[in-house]
């Protein structure tokens, strides 16, 4: 049994229907119950004024019921916008004063409840595919949205901190199913790791997937996560094959010998995007997975997703000291314009919802199809390789020199002993950047650099020019990392600012 992306509908209901479909934080769900509920939802949002091309924010945190909020909302025809509860209550009233939402779905207990606390709302549950309901009152559903057909509507914050709306049509997510068919050999019926925040597109990878390919999610909440032992034993027992997340998650799972062949022995994927893979993780994968496959993708919530990919086997590891992210996805074009990747294709989204100055500044026609500047530093080398150098607001200046952090982080990481660093400015009250200062992640808490690092400024001094080389190298047992699992150099750079103010505090005392 599958969900078909482009009829908008389950298909071959009669194949393999008893068969998990969502492993969630709360219950489980057979691919036929999920039919079953994701239909009592749709009706039940109906019934709320909801309909096509009218959104539905959806709230909670890896409940079943949250996937079947998605499912239910692509039979209606509603574009979904998820919110994950890990992020501020601040960051979802923004989101329904962009959308003119008065109501959301709370996947934690199964209602619509109104946002300002005074409208009707419903608590239902499915019961053998019909709905019960606390009220027949209809709340506020917001407007209809200016794009038609779309599949969801998913906010990222921007340099100033406001939620922008990436809005992705249903062929686009019809696009990103097929390619992860045709090319990434998941094999039948896979089973997916989805930890990342839905909120956070890297999840779609899952969602899409598992819908298209009639596989399993396992929906591995934040706190399973954190339990070390128990997370990976769950992803055992669920046999999980599809491993789907950023690289730093991944390089956390590492202090833990479980996370290996033996310890998942069902894994024959690793899927990763959000950012850098490095050299040094993907080596250390090849050896505690000698049977999975490494594809490192690229792209940004407008790609829907992603929109190049690699496989990262020994050959390529062999070859490069930086990764590269691969070549463009089938039907897409990536193609660098004044040092900026572009991307161009079906799977670019439809535009910022309601931010016409940004689509103005971001979009384009190239080759009559949809185009976005990626505000991504790249190039391409002679074997018609891509690679990404950071973002161009990740481009420095320091010194009259113009640096990319992400260079300084890539031989970082060349270091012995040194599987995941990040370079960090430190800036004056005008903003300038005064120093940059390095973390590397040792796995102790004793706060002192390998003996093999001891000799770090020399060792770097072969691979960068002088200028580039941190004032500073501070170890530390594990980088921090954002609520998407990508390293936080702003958390960085304030715990090295709270570290030297209580220093300098002891010793004027």
């Amino acid at each position: 049994m599958r969900f078909d992306l482009s009829a908008n509908c389950f298909a071959d209901v009669d194949v393999r229907a008893d068969t998990w479909a969502v492993i969630g934080a709360d219950r489980a769900l057979r691919w036929r119950e999920l039919e079953e509920q994701a239909h009592a939802w749709a009706s039940q949002a109906r019934a709320h004024g909801f309909a096509a091309d009218v959104p539905v924010i959806i709230r909670g945190h890896k409940e079943a019921e949250f996937f079947v909020a998605m499912v239910g909302a692509l039979l209606l025809g509603a574009p979904f916008v998820p919110v994950d509860t890990i992020y501020p209550d601040e960051r979802m009233q923004r989101i329904a004063s962009t959308l003119g939402a008065q109501t959301y779905f709370d996947a934690r207990d199964g209602r619509f409840v109104s946002l300002n606390g005074h409208g009707a709302w419903v608590e239902f549950e499915a019961v053998e595919g019909a709905v019960s309901s606390t009220s027949t009152s209809t709340a506020s559903a917001p407007p209809v949205l200016r794009e038609k057909n779309l599949a969801y509507v998913l906010f990222t914050s921007g340099t100033t901190g406001e939620p922008k709306g990436v809005q992705i049509g249903r062929e686009s997510v019809a696009a990103l199913a097929d390619w992860m068919a045709a090319d990434f050999a998941l094999g039948d019926a896979p089973v997916f790791l989805d930890q990342a925040p839905f909120s956070f597109d890297l999840s779609m990878y899952e969602v899409f997937g598992t819908l298209a390919l009639g596989g399993t999610v396992v929906l591995a909440s934040r706190a399973l996560t954190t339990q070390g032992s128990a997370f990976l034993a769950t992803l055992a027992r669920h046999r999980m094959t599809t491993w789907v997340s950023t690289p730093s998650f991944a390089q956390q799972q590492l202090l833990n010998p479980q996370f290996s062949q033996d310890g998942l022995p069902a894994l024959r994927t690793f899927l990763f995007c959000g950012e850098v893979l490095p050299v040094a993780l993907a080596r250390q994968l090849r050896q505690r997975f000698p049977a999975a496959r490494i594809i490192n993708t690229y792209g940004p919530t407008e790609a829907t997703v992603a929109t190049t990919w690699i496989v990262v086997d020994d050959a390529v590891l062999a070859h490069h000291a930086r990764l590269p992210i691969g070549h463009a996805k089938r039907d897409a074009e990536v193609f660098v314009d004044a040092g900026e990747l572009c991307i161009a294709g079906a799977h670019v989204m439809r535009g910022y919802l309601n931010r016409e100055d940004l689509n103005a500044a971001r979009m384009f026609i190239h080759n009559g199809q949809r185009a976005f500047r990626t505000g991504d530093l790249g190039a391409i080398d002679g074997n018609g390789l891509l690679f990404c150098h950071g973002r161009i607001d990740d481009q420095i200046k320091m010194g009259g020199y113009r640096i990319e952090l992400m260079e300084i982080d890539a031989a970082l990481r060349a270091l012995p002993a040194a599987a995941s660093a990040a370079a960090v400015p430190l800036r004056r009250p005008d903003g300038s950047v005064a120093r940059i200062v390095a973390f590397v992640a040792t796995g102790n808490d004793d706060g002192r650099l390998p003996d093999a690092l001891q000799d770090w400024k020399t060792l770097l001094a072969a691979r960068l020019p002088s200028y580039m080389i941190p004032s500073e190298l501070l170890a530390c047992r594990s980088l921090p990392v954002s609520v998407n699992f990508k390293i936080d150099r702003a958390q960085l750079a304030q715990d090295y600012r709270d570290v030297h103010f209580k220093a300098q505090r002891q010793h004027n005392a």
